[in-house]
């Protein structure tokens, strides 16, 4: 490769249904679905098809020559609507989000409420090596991108992912220090349809574009700032 690029799904129901119980005050978040199966809500097919305009406009030798999405509802149709009929695309399960075991439907607050341990267990550890039970810690959703990243064979190498997914391929490409990825995380939102990019120079790679959605706005979306669970949850 000498060229990566990361673009978050657009935004979800789940995006929409985690900031709505947040801001009530509740322990748990509304979705019926498992994670897997959350579908873009209308501003994130908007966001999808804003995509599909912006690739439209580029030349072909700036398309990727390989298309890698998460197995997620949410991410495969994000791909399709941004680049519908592309030869080359998969779908790998390393790419998925990070999965959150006991914690998986809780707020924030309905984590500190009802697992009390498990917030102070993740303050002490750090949110990059806490995993809760049945769940992955930021260090596992690590591993397995870098397992990804050692099996992708083409020259320009697009993949579809979460957020989650922009911060450590940061981590992963620039061999940044854990400290850095959490003050990022800590400080930052990845926008929904946005791009991450590096290029290849003299055998390192060089963050290029760092969570762009100025694409969006050419296309007439709005980006949305919407966080994702994984990300935020203990």
């Amino acid at each position: 490769m000498d060229w990566i690029g990361l673009i978050r799904h657009g935004e979800s129901s789940g995006n929409v249904a985690w900031h709505a119980a947040e801001a009530a005050g509740h322990e748990m978040i509304d979705i019926p679905l498992r994670d897997a199966d959350v579908p873009l809500s209308p501003e994130g097919e908007r966001q999808g098809r804003a995509l599909g305009r912006w690739f439209a406009t580029m030349p072909r030798e700036q398309w990727p020559d390989l298309v890698v999405s998460s197995p997620y509802r949410r991410t495969i149709d994000t791909a399709r609507l941004a680049l519908r009929g592309h030869p080359r695309t998969l779908v790998d399960e390393r790419l998925r989000d990070r999965e959150l075991g006991v914690l998986d439907l809780l707020t924030t607050h309905g984590v500190a409420k009802r697992y009390p341990e498990e917030s102070a267990r993740e303050r002490r550890l750090g949110k990059f090596y806490y995993r809760p039970p049945g769940g992955e810690s930021w260090a596992d959703v690590a591993l397995r991108l870098r397992s990804l990243l050692r099996d992708l064979d083409g020259r320009r190498v697009l993949l579809f992912g979460h957020e989650i997914t922009a911060y450590l391929l940061r981590y992963l490409l620039e061999c940044l220090p854990e400290r850095d990825i959490a003050a990022f995380a800590r400080n930052s939102v990845v926008p929904n349809g946005s791009l991450t990019s590096w290029r290849r120079e003299e055998g390192l790679w060089v963050l290029e574009r760092e969570f762009e959605a100025a694409h969006l706005v050419e296309q007439g979306a709005e980006p949305t700032t919407s966080e994702d669970t994984a990300t935020r949850t203990a």
